[in-house]
């Protein structure tokens, strides 16, 4: 047996909400829609992981989600001009990260990070 993907599932009373924050601000698209379910990605092929952590590093809250971007201030723009403010961050993090932490329209604390020496730059 091979794991093919995993996906995460956030539990919400109106999964409509989501699409001002994982559609509008991140940018993924609608791959699914039942109804009661709306699956976001893009479409391409990622890695299967699973973190287990007893906090988030920095001394932060373990977050729900971790959403690797190739741009974190970008994503910061985005996130603050749709009304998510960044809960922590952003910060440069010692294990090469650079990151913010922000709450999605559920209360999920989903951090938003790039590998430093991989982030997207101005004219890059």
């Amino acid at each position: 047996m091979k794991v093919k993907r995993i996906v995460a599932n956030i539990p919400a009373s109106d999964v409509g909400a989501a699409k001002r924050f994982y559609e509008d601000a991140l940018g993924l698209e609608r791959l699914m829609d039942h109804g009661w379910i709306i699956t976001y990605g893009n479409g391409e092929p990622g890695s299967v992981q699973v973190s287990v952590a007893t906090q988030g590093g920095s001394d932060t809250p373990t977050p729900d989600l971790s959403i690797e971007v190739d741009d974190v201030d970008e994503a910061l723009r985005r996130m603050t001009s749709a009304g998510f403010p960044a809960i922590y961050g952003p910060a440069d993090e010692a294990w090469g990260v650079r990151r913010f932490y922000v709450r999605d329209p559920f209360g999920k604390i989903v951090n938003i990070l790039s590998h430093r020496g991989n982030e997207k730059r101005d004219g890059g």
